[in-house]
């Protein structure tokens, strides 16, 4: 028995993110899941959550996008600090971090219109990573207003199909989230 299509719903663009957490974490199996029950269970919805391994293969950094209110998210991190599997937390001031997501976007572009799909493409130094007779495949990095100006320009050709990959973030300059750093420590996760 086939399963019925659910009835296509318009492409919306992700509003900007107004928070971003980082979390140094140790790489064992449940850890995400309580990180994210931690949220759950303080009314959290989050709007981006990425995970992959670091450099030392036993942490795993978390970069968690949220919106919601100052205090609430002061406390989520008090929080997080307290988890067993949390090594390191910290909130990334927008100003100070460098912020990238990857996205894929499949168009509907047929001859007339596949020159100015690709021209969009371009514009946003981003790659065409598949051509077919009906469709192009986009691939974007950059910053959320980027890829979200990509994506306003590609919807009226009409979008077949979008993965974003959700934001990673790491402070500019010098300063690093360390496994040395104390996760409850007043400031955000100073040097212990």
């Amino acid at each position: 028995m086939k399963r019925k299509r659910a009835a296509h719903t318009p492409v919306q663009i992700p509003p900007d993110i107004t928070q971003v957490i980082s979390a140094l974490v140790e790489n064992r199996a449940g850890t995400l899941s309580r990180v994210s029950g931690l949220f759950a269970r303080r009314g959290f919805n989050i709007d981006s959550l990425t995970v992959g391994e670091t450099a030392d293969p036993s942490v795993s950094r978390m970069t968690i996008a949220v919106t919601g209110d100052d205090a609430a998210l002061e406390q989520i991190i008090k929080q997080l600090g307290k988890l067993v599997d949390v090594i390191a937390v910290r909130e990334l001031d927008s100003g100070s971090c460098l912020r990238r997501e990857i996205m894929l976007v499949k168009v509907g572009a047929g001859e007339k219109t596949r020159p100015a799909v690709i021209e969009i493409a371009g514009i946003f130094r981003s790659r065409v990573i598949d051509v077919s007779a009906a469709a192009i495949t986009i691939e974007a990095t950059g910053d959320r207003e980027k890829l979200n100006g990509l994506l306003l320009l590609l919807l009226p050709y009409g979008v077949l199909e979008l993965a974003r990959t959700g934001l990673v973030a790491l402070e500019r300059g010098e300063r690093v989230l360390s496994v040395d750093e104390d996760p409850q420590a007043e400031d955000g996760g100073a040097p212990a």
